[in-house]
């Protein structure tokens, strides 16, 4: 496995010392960049670590029914990624993951631009088109972790997307057809199920001097299951932490449709955002599960949430005054609420509310250290809650 991890960075690297001896202008944005001097060829190469620690307490009741919790701490995520476009119209991204000592693959595509009819379209492994939580980068996510509402289904998938963005931006959409891939882009035990994915997005009241837009949008994911079988399972917005909600496996699904609703806004410092998905499983006994939670974040030395566009959601922060520049850096402050119910019928899944506050401080744009404060109440069991802190580098 360490010989594979040095082929693999070597291969990596390799592009930008070959490139770098053939006119290529090299920069520093977030990350090291190349560029030709006709602008036709532009690479990327960066990466994030995340190490977080962990401090929980739960209900005895809790414990007795999922087990002790350990506190500790995590090498969350260690990624890099190479990505560029080549001859101006084709472009890719290829990004590993190191966590756990093992080699994953997670974004890997390659991507034509505009086609016609398309507009966009892009194959391999990527994110599927719904749910504004999972499209957003974890660089750039308000608090250090996602709700439990991202158990309903794959983050990421093998398959082929159009997407693209019309009326200036006002409206987008994006369509795929993804198989269910084992997370190496390997779909080899898929077997004859196919997952159609699609999302339509507006962005609306838009302000510029004010610097405030609505972004609105709806997610339909019509899903058929491999060996019939579906299972949610979810636990508090701490990583190291037991899963409190689970379905089990259910058997005997003909395929699962989900629907996603969501909204965001931004005003300067404020920023609100809330998303609402329903799950309906269809089988041998129709059963319904749902998920929704709303977030509120604020910006005490002025900055703004930037928005990427509707497929990435907002990205990342660049303080007005770096720490150690004679300034303090971004400070941030949020307050999220979410609700998971995995409860109908015969299937006992549970039902857990969470508060989520916390405490964002950049640095620097590569560089930020979060605190949240998680408290989780699971229905008819009991309370936890976590104190978490990420120090968090992208480079």
């Amino acid at each position: 496995m360490t010989r594979i991890n040095y082929l693999l960075t070597a291969a990596l690297m390799l592009p930008s010392l070959l490139f770098s001896q053939n006119e290529f202008k090299p920069s520093w944005s977030h990350a090291y960049k190349l560029e030709s001097a006709d602008k036709n060829f532009k690479l990327k190469f960066g990466g994030r670590i995340q190490y977080d620690l962990d401090w929980m307490n739960q209900d005895d009741a809790l414990a007795n029914e999922f087990g002790d919790f350990t506190n500790g701490t995590e090498l969350r995520r260690v990624r890099f990624y190479n990505s560029g476009t080549v001859y101006s119209n084709i472009s890719y991204k290829l990004q590993l993951e190191f966590a756990g000592g093992e080699v994953g693959f997670k974004d890997v595509y390659i991507e034509f631009k505009k086609l016609p009819v398309f507009g966009n379209l892009r194959v391999g492994q990527m994110k599927e088109p719904y749910r504004l939580e999972v499209l957003a980068s974890s660089n750039d996510m308000t608090f250090i972790e996602r709700t439990p509402y991202t158990g309903f289904g794959p983050e990421r998938n093998s398959g082929i997307m159009a997407h693209n963005q019309v009326l200036n931006g006002a409206l987008g959409y994006q369509a795929g057809v993804f198989r269910n891939a084992d997370g190496t882009g390997n779909d080899k035990n898929a077997g004859d199920a196919y997952n159609f994915t699609a999302r339509v997005s507006a962005e609306i009241l838009k302000n510029e001097e004010k610097n405030s837009m609505v972004h609105l949008a709806v997610g339909f994911s019509n899903r058929n299951t491999t060996d019939n079988e579906y299972k949610i399972s979810g636990r508090p917005a701490v990583h190291l932490a037991p899963k409190y909600l689970s379905t089990g496996t259910l058997t005997n699904v003909d395929k699962v449709q989900l629907v996603n609703l969501e909204g965001a806004y931004y005003a300067g410092p404020l920023s609100i955002q809330a998303e609402y998905l329903m799950a309906n499983v269809i089988g041998g006994t129709e059963l319904n599960f749902s998920s929704y939670y709303g977030q509120v974040s604020y910006f005490l030395t002025g900055e703004s949430r930037p928005w990427k566009g509707s497929y990435a959601g907002f990205g990342g922060i660049k303080p007005n005054r770096n720490f150690g520049e004679n300034g303090g850096g971004a400070w941030e402050i949020g307050l999220r609420f979410s609700s998971t119910d995995l409860n109908d019928r015969v299937i006992p899944g549970g039902k857990m509310t969470e508060w989520t506050a916390g405490v964002n401080w950049y640095l620097n744009p590569a560089c930020r250290i979060q605190l949240n404060y998680v408290l989780a109440d699971v229905e008819g069991l009991g309370k936890a809650s976590a104190v978490v802190t990420r120090f968090h580098l992208a480079f």
